[in-house]
This record gives structure tokens, sequence and C-alpha cells, in this order.
């Protein structure tokens, strides 16, 4: 038997090759459209066995598509001083051990999804699981022909919130999960573009594709801001769309502080900010939403 150290060493170095912390950011959107298409059950809620569904369906698929995406930049991880220590070019993990993780991690977001067919009945999480993990695969090559892949990265984190509706209650499918998807996939890639600009020499070097790249960081940066500027937007429209109330709006003027400063950490000129931009500021604006928008819904519950 390994020694607990070993063990939790190991769990370290799994947890860091796929983000496992980075699933903070997608997760509470699903979440909240959760509880959003909850209000239609008995009860007003999502029932318990759903939102643990909803919660293994987004471990599991989020670890199959950052593990794809480790294998499939694995050479260009290598390259790059910045990413050189991963684990997988590190040869800290071998290939065929990453594969068979890849695969377990499909088969039990499968699983998940089939679920729902079983305890409740709904069969389109199972239909559209393998469609969605092609989505989710997918987005890790797009920075081989694209400028725009982290718009592709926000689109395919996008769906999140969507799947999430249909799993829970797919015949109230409308406006606010759409509107949800377009906030994430706005919020996300406009942030990507911030992490990208640490990495433009290279990319220029080696000929991969994004925005600080092609147009340089400064004119990629205010695509951020723009980007930033529309999930605000999109924030606020939801609250009648969605009917939600103060807490939640209050949370989004919060969120909207939080952006701005996110925004105002990095410049052309000064990066050195980049992690505490894209980590810590964006970890809380999930958070934050999160906890608003489904309080806000459980007090309309208890009302």
């Amino acid at each position: 038997m390994q020694p607990l150290s070993a063990v939790s060493g190991r769990v370290r170095i799994w947890g860091g090759m796929i983000k496992f912390s980075h699933s903070i950011f997608a997760l509470p959107f699903a979440l909240i459209a959760t509880f959003l298409a909850g209000r239609s059950l008995t009860g007003g809620l999502p029932y318990a066995g759903q939102f643990v569904l909803i919660v293994l369906c987004m471990v599991f698929a989020r670890s199959v598509a950052m593990t794809f995406n480790r294998l499939v930049d694995e050479a260009i991880d290598a390259a790059n001083p910045r990413t050189a220590g991963r684990a997988l070019p590190a040869g800290l993990i071998t290939r065929q051990t990453t594969w068979f993780f890849l695969c377990v991690c499909a088969g039990a977001f499968v699983l998940s999804c089939a679920g729902f067919w079983w305890f409740y009945g709904n069969p389109w999480p199972l239909w559209l699981s393998g469609p969605l993990l092609a989505v989710l695969c997918g987005y890790s090559y797009t920075k081989r022909f694209t400028s725009w892949s982290h718009l592709a990265l926000g689109v395919a984190d996008g769906l999140s919130p969507v799947a999430a509706w249909v799993a829970i209650d797919p015949g109230s499918l409308g406006w606010p999960a759409v509107i949800l998807g377009a906030i994430v996939t706005l919020w996300i890639g406009g942030f990507d573009i911030i992490y990208a600009c640490q990495d433009v020499a290279f990319d220029r070097r080696v000929g991969l594709f994004s925005l600080p790249a092609a147009w340089g960081v400064s004119p990629a940066l205010w695509v951020t801001r723009g980007a930033h500027a529309l999930t605000v937007a999109l924030l606020l429209v939801l609250a009648p769309i969605a009917g939600l109330g103060w807490l939640y709006v209050g949370g989004v003027v919060v969120v909207a502080a939080l952006l701005l400063v996110e925004n105002l950490l990095v410049g052309p000129n000064d990066l050195s900010r980049v992690n505490v931009a894209f980590f810590t500021v964006n970890g809380l604006v999930s958070v934050l939403l999160g906890l608003v928008a489904v309080g806000d819904v459980c007090l309309q519950v208890m009302d």
C-alpha cells in the first residue's frame, strides 16, 4: 500500500493536469440553470438526485475535455517554457495512463447522463452526451486554425447551463437558458483572451492562433472589455426574463465591479497580474453569481 503522502501527491498531479480547480468557473452556471429549471417541478426546486447527477456530469465532462486537451497539446506544452512542467510533457504521467483516465471519465459521464433516463424518465442527456463530448474535445484543435479559439472555448463551456436545463426539465427550455449560455460564452471567452496574452511570442513563433498573437495585446484586451461589458448587460437582461429579484440584481452589480477590476489588473505593458485576474477574480465572479441566483430562487420558493 502506498503511503498517504504518495497518494496525495498523485492526486495533486492529476488535479493539476485537468485543472480541477477551474471547475469553479462553469459549475455555478450549470447550477443556476438547474435551479431555474427546477421551478417547473413539484416543490419548485430540483430533486436531490438531479442535483447530484448535474454535479457528476459537470466534473466528468470537464475532466474529459481537459485530459483530451493535454493529450493533443503535449508537444506544444513541451515546447512552451510556461507549460513544459505540466504532468504529461514532464513525464509525471504516461500517455497510456492518461488515455485510460479519459475513457473512464467519458464512460462515467455517459452513465451519469443515463441516470436522468433511469431515474427521471428524461432520455435527452443520454442522447446528447456523445455530441456534447465531441464539442468539448473539438475545442482543443481550434487554436490551430482560428484566432477566435477563445470564443470556441466560451461556446463549449456555455453549453453547460443549457445542458443542465435540458437535463432537469427540457419542456421549459427557453430564452433564460439561451441567455445563460451566451453569458458564459462571452465571460469565459473574454478572460481566456487575457490568459493567452502570456503566450504571444510563443504562439507567433510556432504558428498557433490567438487574438493577442494576431492583433496584438492591446487590441485583444479591448475585445475582452467588450465581451465583459456584454456579459454584464446580459446578466441584467436575465433578471426580468428569468423572474429573478433583488438578491440576484445586487449580486450582478458586485460582479460588474469585479469584472472592471479584472480588466484594470491587466494592461498591454503589464501582464504580471494575469493569474490574479484569471483565477482569483473569475472564481469570485462565478461563486457569487451562483450563490445569489440560487439564493434568489430559493427565496421565491419559500415565499
